[in-house]
């Protein structure tokens, strides 16, 4: 049985040799210019190089387990995630001149397997091509216009941002975990934007839907998430929490659905009450036009995007600030002063006020930067042959920014890995901008909510803040800021701090 079994393995390995050849032999011309990277193995790629629940920390940072591919191949190289050739872009210089310098040739949105799976290409997110375009244009218009409605988002946020502070009242200064308060505040931001209605904290509806976002942001981080996207034919075929996510993507598909039927018995062309709305009239334009992209299936994985995009990205943020706070309470101590001296505890913060608060600007700046949230950006791709360098990058050719890359850059940040505010301060105090700020990304796929995200940081922290003294329920010097998982997204260590009014 022994001599079969290594005859087989032999036989395994020779084949697989084969078709790796026979594939190489096959690589188009303009491959052979492709940017330099280390040797992938037949099948699987570059994966056995890859630490599965930390890409980015792979392809930044210096492993005891593998060399710096960064560091041996330059800011520009190639590797192989499965079958699939992937070009990562590493440092300010070369995320900046792909995404901004060159921002048509690398627009297009590349594959991420788990994602693709539910929004087939529909969608603000994931769409590309014309539709893209379109859809994009609408979001942006439409988030505009209920800026300046009958109540603008900023009032809107200060409105949600006091039932939060209700709902921080209540605890009584017991421990608690933060994690689903955070999240239904900012999902009832864009829910007021997206359905026109927002959702009392105990609807159990709208918990669920808390929960299954929640539950697929975590997925797609995880080892798992990442294991499907290297190999999305094998995965699918293997039990795990990956199953979960196409089923928890078509429930929010669901939740939508039942809201845009409520939406079309109730329309008054005449005064549109939020996105939903919006869209069913540019439907109704569009109805003669069997090519327009203003579609129910459209309509429905677009709102699904905002809702996800507008709150899990955004309340992990806060999550993970107010942990940061927690473990450095001396920063925190100064924003209280700050908020004290500009805004008092009478009214409640506006924008306006932040062009008066360098040091609490500092400080979100700062929290954003450091915890470098989608640390490899959602995935772009060349839709054709793109000269890129000296290097000719072949079409349909997934391209990672890594943004972590820059935002955690030693030249502009000294001292990166360590959470310092004066990473964003002048020495006379005034704020520093940062054209290495990046953590929304850059260019023509910079997220369609960073105005929207960066209000709402703003108010809801400072609200908090203005409010309440945050109180680690362990040893401040004992806090872990590293991420419990690194992929897609940074997800921070679940912690329970006590909220004690000021």
């Amino acid at each position: 049985m022994e001599p079969l079994g290594t005859v087989i393995i032999l036989m395994i390995i020779c084949i697989s040799c084969l078709v790796f050849l026979a594939v190489r032999s096959r690589t188009p011309e303009n491959a052979k210019l492709l940017p330099p990277g280390p040797t992938p193995l037949p099948i699987v790629g570059n994966a056995l190089q890859l630490k599965i629940n930390n890409l980015a920390q792979v392809l930044q940072e210096v492993s005891q387990r593998s060399f710096q591919f960064s560091e041996k191949y330059g800011s520009v190289f190639t590797m192989y995630f499965g079958a699939e050739r992937v070009v990562v872009l590493h440092g300010y210089d070369a995320v900046k001149e792909a995404l901004i310098d060159h921002g048509d040739e690398f627009a297009a949105r590349g594959h991420l397997p788990l994602a693709d799976d539910f929004n087939k290409g529909l969608g603000i997110i994931f769409s590309n091509g014309e539709a893209w375009k379109q859809l994009r244009r609408f979001a942006l218009s439409t988030l505009r216009n209920f800026g300046m409605g009958k109540k603008s988002i900023e009032e809107r946020i200060q409105e949600e941002a006091q039932f939060l502070r209700e709902k921080f009242q209540d605890t009584q200064e017991k421990p608690l975990d933060p994690t689903y308060l955070f999240s239904c505040a900012l999902s009832n931001v864009i829910c007021a934007i997206v359905f026109g209605k927002r959702y009392d904290y105990n609807d159990k509806k709208f918990l669920s839907m808390m929960s299954l976002m929640n539950e697929n942001f975590q997925v797609l981080s995880s080892s798992w998430g990442q294991l499907y996207n290297l190999f999305p034919s094998l995965m699918k075929c293997i039990p795990g929490p990956h199953q979960k996510m196409l089923k928890n993507s078509l429930a929010a598909k669901e939740f939508v659905l039942e809201e845009v039927e409520e939406h079309k018995a109730t329309l008054d062309p005449s005064s549109p009450r939020d996105f939903i709305d919006c869209f069913l009239m540019k439907m109704d334009q569009e109805k003669g036009n069997s090519a327009s992209h203003f579609t129910i299936e459209n309509l429905a994985i677009s709102t699904v995007d905002l809702f996800v995009a507008g709150t899990e990205t955004t309340s992990t943020t806060l999550r993970y600030g107010i942990m940061t706070l927690l473990k450095y309470p001396e920063i925190q101590e100064k924003v209280h002063e700050e908020i004290d001296r500009v805004i008092g505890r009478s009214r409640s913060p506006c924008m306006a006020d932040r062009g008066e608060m360098p040091y609490t600007d500092a400080v979100i700046h700062e929290i954003q930067r450091f915890i470098s949230l989608i640390p490899l950006s959602l995935p772009h791709a060349v839709l054709k042959d793109t000269r890129f360098r000296q290097y000719v990058i072949p079409k349909g050719t997934t391209i990672y920014p890594i943004l972590t890359s820059v935002l955690h850059d030693n030249k502009e940040f000294p001292n990166p890995k360590e959470f310092d505010p004066g990473h964003f301060l002048h020495k006379d105090g005034t704020f520093r901008k940062s054209d290495y700020f990046m953590p929304f990304s850059a260019g023509k796929r910079i997220c369609v909510g960073e105005g929207l995200a960066r209000m709402e940081i703003f108010l809801f922290l400072t609200t908090i803040l203005q409010n309440f003294t945050l109180k680690s329920i362990v040893d401040p010097k004992d806090i872990d800021l590293t991420p419990v998982m690194s992929s897609i997204g940074n997800c921070p260590r679940p912690y329970q701090l006590c909220i004690v009014p000021r």
